[in-house]
This record gives structure tokens, C-alpha cells and sequence, in this order.
């Protein structure tokens, strides 16, 4: 991205529209997501950051503490299963941006977020079934293991329920 000008910030409210964009783009990979729980997921989020490229949002991640009232069978999961943890709920890079580095600027700092206000694990998920290879290498390099499995989207889809330490 010669003479670029790349931008991690906290989203905001107009950033919304650009989001749910993202969101669609990326759906067959996460969970659909109108404007309405949209604000409710940003309202509960302990992290949700931008990435811009002059100007125009290009890619995103939201995160989520213990305790949301957050309906997602994966986040449930994750909170029977721990008492402390960091959870993402989508992160995604613009299929024009994609291998660009995005995905790792977003990831180096929410693992900085997390040692700074000491949670840990940070959690996700992704599909096995049918599988996101991709991802699955991604998370690898960020010490990503997997702790669980479980059928979701009315058994539709296998999803790998990971957990990284944070160093």
C-alpha cells in the first residue's frame, strides 16, 4: 500500500454503514447482521476497531468480554466454558484488501488490548465444516488452539472453538 494512508481507530457510528457492508460480503463465513445488532454488539463490545485506507473503512473486528447478553451459540459456549476471556465475534478485511497485513494489524492490537486490561484467553471460532483453511492457518500463527467443537447454523455448518493465551 504505497503512500497509503492507513488508520487503526476505535468505529464509530458513521462507520456503521461500511461495517454491515464488510459483514455482507463476508457473510457466508459469519453470521448475518443488520444496523440494529449492529448497535447492540457495539454497545456490548470491549473492542471494535477500523481499519481505514484513506478514509474509506476497508475492514474490521469486534470483540466481546464475559457477561454480554449476547445470543451467539459460540459466545455461550465460551462463557460456560470460562470465567475471563476476550471473545471475537467477527473480524473482516475487504475482499479487495485481503493479504495485505490487515488481518494482523487488527490482531497485534487486540493482543496488546487484552495484556494492557489482562484478559485472558482470547477466543473465536471458525468453520471446519465446511472448512476455512485460511483461517485456520491465520489463527495458527497467533496460537490458537482448539478447545471444543460444535454444529451450528441449524447444524449447517461444524465450527473449531479456539483459545489463545495472551503473551
Amino acid at each position: 500500500m504505497p503512500d497509503a494512508v492507513v488508520t487503526l481507530r476505535a468505529a464509530r457510528p458513521r462507520d456503521f454503514a461500511a461495517i454491515l457492508g464488510l459483514n455482507a460480503e463476508s457473510v457466508h463465513y459469519l453470521s448475518p447482521m443488520d444496523a440494529a445488532r449492529l448497535e447492540r454488539l457495539d454497545a456490548q463490545s470491549a473492542y471494535h476497531r477500523v481499519v481505514e485506507i484513506d478514509g474509506e473503512v476497508v475492514a474490521f473486528l469486534l470483540a466481546l468480554r464475559e457477561g454480554a447478553n449476547y445470543d451467539s451459540p459460540n459466545y455461550r459456549w465460551f462463557s460456560e466454558a470460562y470465567d475471563r476471556f476476550l471473545y471475537i465475534d467477527r473480524v473482516v478485511v475487504s475482499a479487495q484488501q485481503q493479504g495485505r497485513g490487515l488481518g494482523a494489524l487488527l490482531y497485534d492490537d487486540l493482543f496488546a488490548f487484552a495484556r494492557t486490561e489482562a484478559i485472558d484467553p482470547i477466543t473465536c471460532e471458525f468453520d471446519i465444516d465446511p472448512p476455512n483453511e485460511a483461517s485456520r492457518r491465520f489463527h495458527a500463527r497467533y496460537g490458537f488452539l482448539e478447545v471444543g467443537t460444535q454444529q451450528v447454523a441449524d447444524g449447517k455448518k461444524r465450527v473449531s472453538l479456539q483459545a489463545a493465551p495472551v503473551r
